[in-house]
């Protein structure tokens, strides 16, 4: 066999490998020598050999590469307890204590800034979503139907709204309930929109980012997909319809108390100090009140007090009196007797808009700016807190107890259990936006995990929908049957999508959507903004101009789009799974323009429109602003480490100094020495993370 061209030349010494090895004219036993004599008594030195160091590396161990979605070891740094004196202990529970108060305290504060916020979309956007409404021309229509319920509850930020007034329309006989199906699963759509927002509020950090964003649009890509299964069954069947009609048929429901609001009665007396709306505007607008288009959604009036009185009104004929009895004639007019309605203001609000002269739109986003800096505010420092608090034992305590599966026989019912649970809390707190949202931060620093968070979420779809029936049975006898058979509705769809996305492990479709968007997300961060404008923005206002052009144009337009979709998504299946059966050129995406396959030249494009075009890697949004300035200060915020080259405080990975590796000195071979000082710079200096080889490697 022909040696190595690398070990020609290369010369063993024998006497680095053992010790004892003397010259024939020695006899005296050296250090490492052990001298016996033997039956003769001749002396025999016994030689001990070193162990033997091989430079050749005949197979390379592959690296273990980490799974960015594996929860984070939430470890304590700090003092153990056990180290720590009396006062140190009593100091330690005090803190513990405190920690839990402004927890407390800044989640009542979250809250009450996701109310606010709806309160501010509204101011904004409630009118035109009452003119969403009231285009009746184009609601049987079932796909435009869907995007009203996205866009209008997106713009008033909750779905109970929006349900409301598609109740008012149902009991008004201005809708029927074939016709509303499809707004209610809008509807169900748009309300995931707050925790994605929330999601965008952890972009500080990469690996929390791609957890909460993921946990955020693992609700997004359930609704979506159930829709996109659900909305042609129910076109074709109408099976939600016959459904509910035959459960309020069936059950001989009763007017019964109002659903308990747990969570108004915290949150109100502060943010009835805010800001206070009359949403019955709305849903007269929806009605198409003329009259009500130019009243404010500002509350004036608290109390107020109606009367009824008798008065004497002339009417044009006889035919027209209330009774022939409270009917008489003067000779020039007939005049009855009917009761008139008056309403008198007693009381005003207390909030701080009362006396404003301001419009609603001035108000709204005075009121969605404050909100949302509260909400930044607040979510940060519940982030910092529960990243404190959740170390050494309550966390591990806290992630078994909620990511851990029962014993194997049984390990299937843990998630139906997170569906239960997620249920009873959203009917707790009266609200999935708000259980979601507070559920995203607790995703994002690693205590919950995505397939945890998946049934949790679905659960809370259910609650919210439970919350909606209670609130229908409620309703007054002329609204009840519509009020129910609407929330019913939602309820059987969200039970529908269930059984499609959940049951079996290989159809939970929206966790790998999810975790595929996080990781998107995470890389380019940006791409979260231009996902939520382009999913609840552009779509739905695109298909609903779409409708208003007619039903030929939106089929005109959308089934190619459509099937472009369609066949990307199958080429890029064949493409991961089966290449061999598509064409050479057709087993990747490098024929097309890098720009249409990658995201790398838009990110380029993008840091160069912020104003930062030094930047070479890619870093948050905080960090591309402040780049020039007080770029130390921007570092510590934002907490990220790959900054952009124009910063002293932030160095690149690969600008660390890595020592180079000595060679063993197995060999002493001069020619071997030559090359590796002749060798240029990079070939000596190796890139952080990757496995280091000597140059006389063989395989």
């Amino acid at each position: 066999m022909a040696p190595w061209p690398e070990l020609e030349n290369a010369q063993p010494n024998p006497s680095k490998y053992m010790e004892g090895a003397t010259s024939q004219q020695s006899t005296t036993p050296g250090k490492g020598k052990e001298t016996n004599k033997n039956d003769t008594g001749t002396p025999v030195t016994k030689i001990e050999l070193l162990p033997s160091y091989s430079t050749v590396a005949l197979i390379e161990e592959p690296t273990e590469v980490a799974d960015p979605w594996d929860l984070p070891e939430l470890q304590d740094t700090g003092i153990k307890w056990s180290e720590r004196d009396t006062k140190g202990k009593i100091l330690y529970v005090f803190q513990g204590i405190g920690k839990f108060i402004l927890l407390l305290g800044f989640l009542y504060f979250f809250v009450c800034s996701l109310d606010v916020l709806s309160s501010a979309f509204q101011l904004v956007g409630g009118k035109v979503a009452g003119q969403f409404f009231s285009n009746n021309s184009i609601m049987s229509n079932p796909v435009a139907g869907l995007v009203i319920g996205v866009l209008v509850t997106v713009l008033v930020q909750s779905s109970s709204t929006s349900s409301s007034i598609v109740v008012s329309m149902v009991a008004s006989s201005l809708l029927s309930v074939r016709a509303a199906i499809p707004i209610i699963m809008g509807a169900n759509i748009g309300t995931s929109i707050t925790n994605t927002i929330v999601a965008l509020m952890q972009a500080g950090d990469r690996n929390e980012f791609r957890r909460a964003f993921a946990g955020a649009t693992v609700h997004d890509f359930f609704n979506w997909l159930s829709v996109l299964v659900l909305l042609p069954l129910e076109a074709a069947t109408h099976y939600l319809e016959i459904l509910t009609d035959l459960v309020v048929e069936t059950f001989n429901f009763r007017n019964g108390e109002d659903a308990p609001a747990l969570l108004k009665v915290i949150t109100d007396p502060l943010t009835k100090l805010i800001i206070q709306l009359d949403k019955k505007v709305i849903n007269e607008i929806a009605m198409n009140d003329e009259a009500a288009k130019n009243k404010s959604l500002i509350k004036i009036w608290c109390k107020t007090s109606t009367n009824v009185t008798q008065m004497n009104v002339t009417v044009p004929s006889p035919e027209n009196c209330t009774s022939p009895s409270l009917c008489w004639s003067d000779g020039l007019y007939t005049w009855t007797i009917k009761n008139v309605t008056s309403k008198e203001n007693i009381a005003k609000c207390q909030h701080i808009f009362v006396n404003s002269n301001l419009p609603d739109l001035v108000v709204g986003i005075i009121l969605l700016l404050v909100s949302l800096l509260v909400l930044c505010g607040c979510l940060i420092m519940i982030v910092k807190l529960l990243g404190s608090v959740l170390r050494g034992q309550v966390a591990v305590v806290i992630k078994k107890t909620l990511n851990t599966d029962f014993p194997f026989p049984f390990a299937w019912l843990t998630g139906y259990l997170a569906i239960l649970v997620g249920a009873g809390m959203t009917f707790i707190v009266q609200s999935s936006s708000v259980f979601t949202s507070a559920m995203t931060p607790l995703i994002g620093i690693g205590v919950i995990s995505i397939e945890r968070a998946y049934p949790l979420t679905l659960g809370s779809n259910i609650g919210t929908t439970t919350t909606a029936v209670l609130a229908a049975l409620a309703s007054p006898g002329s609204t009840l049957r519509s009020s129910l058979q609407i929330a019913l509705c939602h309820f059987f769809f969200n039970i529908s999508g269930i059984m499609l996305w959940y049951p079996i492990p290989f159809t939970r479709l929206p966790i790998r959507l999810a975790k595929g968007l996080g990781t998107i997300s995470a890389e380019y961060r940006w791409f979260a903004v231009i996902y939520l404008i382009i999913f609840f923005l552009l779509i739905p206002l695109g298909v609903f101009g779409l409708s208003l052009a007619g039903w030929p144009v939106l089929v005109g337009v959308g089934v190619p789009i459509l099937f472009v979709i369609l066949l990307v998504v199958a080429l890029n299946v064949l493409q991961s799974r089966c290449p061999r059966l598509l064409p050479g050129k057709l087993q990747n995406w490098n024929f097309l323009p890098l720009w249409m396959h990658s995201l790398r030249p838009w990110d380029d494009l993008i840091s160069l429109v912020s104003g930062c075009g030094c930047c070479q890697n890619r870093c948050c949004f905080c960090c591309r602003v402040c780049c020039r300035v007080c770029c130390r200060t921007c570092c510590l915020v934002c907490g990220c480490r790959r900054c952009c080259h124009c910063r002293s405080c932030c160095q690149r990975e690969d600008d660390e100094p890595v020592m180079p590796s000595k060679a063993p000195e197995a060999f002493d071979n001069a020619a071997m020495s030559h090359e590796a000082q002749d060798a240029p710079p990079a070939a000596q200096w190796e890139a952080p993370g990757s496995p280091s080889a000597s140059s006389s490697t063989a395989l």
